[in-house]
């Protein structure tokens, strides 16, 4: 019995013993913790304990709180509400109370802190209240600026107009909207948010499954990016930079979609523009690489047509008698005029051709070579002319307005092997903003057929020199070379309208006459007229001498010949001639145009006729000099000598 009651009292004694260090290690524990203000307080709300970290957060050392009331530290205006008393009413009646709120340092700085108060009963009477503070002002500073990062970046979203930001979710819906999406796409935040995206995009966009691309592109990879049309709400359309990016949570969950879209339609319309001005820059260095390379071969190539042109009249005389020789004779003539016309129509094209331009009726012009159109196209293929009365005046080289007409309707007939229609019309039109032309008032010449039409990848080609379509034999490639070079060196400019099995529709663009008359072609001088009188040839070239000295003997004229423009002058002086008849492009220091001002400084009397074959000069020369293109003919001699001696 003895025994067992040492038993039972070493028991009791080790566990005592054990409550002991339990009790001491967990004093350390609380006393140790500096992250949480941990005391006690008796039933009254004094202070009865308190540990490390009640000292490091609230600043009192034990001995300066314990014995104290906890109310000092809580706020002067929660004191003054009766808070601390009603802590610990709470914590009596409930048990415990859990709140945030601001605290007070030894100090008398404020912190938030997180306030945990517990009732501690022993044998069911209240012997006081444990408090756990901890100071969570650096946290709360974090989350408010958190909060005020993310209001400042709403508002920046919000408040950004120039780019619509919005969001949508997993599958496409419009989950926010931004003031730049109401400006650019027309929708109120209203009006939009809920509804599916695809209705930015155009009906064919959405047929063609586009919209779903995005996503899904956006879905994969991360990003989607392209730029397209897009559809307003009033149903306009703008050019759009659209990014679309997957968002995704802690996860990598999708959660939606970022989405930023910019109108850039004017910087698209700026970029076309500058595409358009750089290929119009283009086709004019084009035109000048072309002009300088005819314009270098023109003259001497004239030359020599020169030589055949001039001889002919002597060849055909000699060979009259001889049919098989005449057939060659004239054989000779019809080559040397297509030369000439292949030639004229390069240069033409590449505006280095100088004109001799009047003011024109396009009616009568028209009607006065309708024969000559409608005999060209054979009977399969009827004609129409359709001319208002009133159709304006216009200022072209007749010639040329000419050959452009009949080089549009031979290219007409050659569009309808199987037969159809042409019309040619004129009208007036006021151009208001030409893309090509100033604007003003011009007179639209027509030519329209019910041809096979031109193919969309042909189209921009069909004014190229040598381009054709045509069998080989069949054509040169240079009639609407002529036409095109025609209208613009007239001031004016040509367009093309064509539909696959439908037609073709040429319109040229010539200004108005700035005065109203009209004028007759030079050709009605009499040219028959009897010709006397000494004529001084001056050329540099003896072959083209030779014949244009044939061609004024055949005329009645005396001839003298300088092979250049100080000889001219000489002759001038010492013998004295009634007119001069000189190449503009000669050797040594004065070439044609030179000679020709001093005479007229000279001899303001004496008549002056200059030839060329191409000069760039040439395209200066004032109304006070006539100019004959070579080669020319008996009959083209003719009438300028005759225009210049009797006016």
């Amino acid at each position: 019995m003895r025994a067992k009651r040492a038993k039972l009292e070493k028991t009791a004694d080790s566990a005592s013993k054990q409550l002991f260090e339990s009790e001491r290690r967990f004093r350390l524990l609380v006393e140790g913790v500096t992250d949480y203000a941990i005391y006690m307080v008796d039933p009254d709300g004094t202070v009865t304990n308190w540990n490390a970290g009640a000292e490091r957060i609230i600043g009192y050392s034990a001995t300066e709180i314990v014995g104290c009331s906890f109310s000092r530290f809580f706020t002067p205006e929660d004191r003054k509400a009766g808070m601390p008393a009603q802590f610990l009413e709470t914590a009596r009646s409930n048990g415990k109370v859990a709140t945030e709120g601001w605290q007070v340092r030894k100090d008398g700085t404020r912190f938030l802190a997180t306030i945990v108060i517990n009732a501690i009963y022993e044998d069911g009477n209240l012997i006081g209240f444990a408090q756990i503070i901890r100071d969570i002002t650096e946290r709360q500073k974090a989350h408010s600026a958190l909060q005020d990062s993310e209001r400042h970046f709403r508002l920046l979203v919000s408040g950004v107009t120039d780019y619509a930001l919005f969001m949508l979710d997993p599958n496409g819906y419009v989950s926010s909207w931004n003031a730049g999406g109401q400006r650019i796409k027309g929708y109120a935040p209203g009006e939009i948010i809920g509804q599916h995206f695809s209705r930015f995009y155009t009906d064919s966009d959405r047929a063609a499954g586009r919209p779903a691309r995005a996503l899904s592109i956006a879905r994969e990879t991360g990003r989607y990016e392209e730029e397209g049309w897009r559809v307003r709400k009033d149903g306009s359309f703008f050019w759009a930079s659209v990014l679309i990016d997957a968002i995704r949570d802690e996860d990598g969950s999708l959660i939606g979609f970022a989405k930023i879209t910019r109108d850039i339609t004017e910087r698209r319309n700026a970029q076309t523009n500058l595409e358009k001005v750089q290929k119009q820059l283009a086709e004019s260095q084009k035109m000048d690489a072309l002009g300088q390379l005819t314009g270098g071969v023109a003259h001497d190539f004239n030359n020599l047509l020169m030589v055949v042109t001039g001889h002919i009249h002597r060849l055909k005389k000699i060979a009259a008698n001889d049919p098989k020789a005449a057939r060659a004779a004239h054989a000779i003539e019809v080559a040397a005029q297509r030369g000439a016309a292949l030639t004229r129509q390069l240069l033409t094209f590449s505006r280095r051709q100088r004109v001799n331009p009047e003011t024109i009726n396009v009616r009568h012009h028209a009607d006065s070579i309708r024969e000559v159109l409608a005999s060209g196209l054979g009977g399969s293929i009827g004609m129409v002319f359709d001319f208002t009365l009133d159709v304006w005046p216009v200022t072209v080289d007749v010639s040329e307005f000419e050959i452009a007409l009949v080089n549009l309707v031979i290219n007409a007939r050659d569009a309808m092997p199987d037969g159809g229609l042409v019309t040619l019309s004129a009208k007036n039109v006021a151009i208001q903003e030409g893309d090509s032309i100033p604007s003003g008032d011009y007179v639209a010449i027509t030519v329209k057929d019910t041809g096979v039409g031109i193919p969309a990848d042909v189209v921009d080609h069909v004014f190229d020199p040598f381009f054709t379509t045509k069998p080989v034999g069949k054509g040169t490639g240079l009639g609407l070379s002529q036409v095109h070079g025609f209208a613009h060196q007239a001031g004016g400019t040509i367009r093309i309208d064509s539909t696959l099995g439908q037609g073709t529709t040429f319109t040229i663009y010539l200004p108005r006459a700035s005065d109203g008359s009209s004028g007759t072609a030079a050709g009605a001088v009499d040219a028959a007229r009897a010709r006397t009188g000494t004529v001084l040839l001056v050329e540099d070239n003896p072959d083209v001498a030779s014949a244009s000295a044939g061609l004024l003997e055949q005329l009645g004229y005396s001839v003298r010949w300088a092979p250049n423009a100080e000889t001219a002058l000489e002759e001038i002086e010492k013998n004295g001639v009634d007119l001069v008849f000189s190449d503009i492009v000669m050797p040594g220091r004065l070439d044609g145009l030179g000679l020709a001002r001093l005479i007229k400084q000279k001899y303001p009397s004496l008549p002056i006729l200059l030839a060329t074959g191409y000069s760039e000069a040439a395209r200066n020369v004032s109304s006070d000099f006539s100019i004959l293109r070579k080669p020319y003919q008996m009959h083209e001699l003719s009438r300028a000598l005759a225009q210049l001696i009797h006016g």
